[in-house]
């Protein structure tokens, strides 16, 4: 399982009016790195045929992060099968090792053209391994 990840350090701009990261920002951050996980390692081919489709998302907030943290965030797809994806991200303090954010959501595969759903190939399979 291929496991993407990167470190952020929490800025004034995260902040909510109680002080800690703004629920908002956890969503952006899992998007960001959902996104730059498939750019990394998707073809231009692909990236012309394919796009993806959120089908769900759940996200559950386990402690707070505040400004200046270092946050490790993590992302696997640990599933592939049909048309469809299960992605995973943790948000996880650098410094304490504590669970901030765990998140999973359904992706689809699309099809550019027809901009319907499209199984999805071994190729882009093997991007996720």
């Amino acid at each position: 399982m291929n496991i993407f990840e990167k470190t952020i350090t929490v800025s004034k701009e995260d902040i909510d009016d109680l002080n800690h990261v703004n629920n908002v920002c956890y969503v952006q951050w899992v998007q960001d790195i959902a996104k730059e996980h498939w750019l990394t390692y998707v073809t231009k081919d692909i990236l012309d045929t394919y796009s993806w489709f959120l089908v769900n998302h759940f996200i559950e907030y386990k402690n707070q992060a505040l400004l200046g943290d270092k946050l490790l965030i993590k992302t696997y797809v640990p599933k592939v099968e049909g048309v469809s994806t299960t992605r995973h991200v943790e948000i996880i303090n650098a410094e304490t090792n504590k669970l901030v954010v765990k998140s999973k959501a359904k992706w689809c595969l699309i099809d550019n053209k027809t901009q319907r759903p499209t199984r999805i190939t071994p190729e882009i399979a093997t991007l996720f391994n």
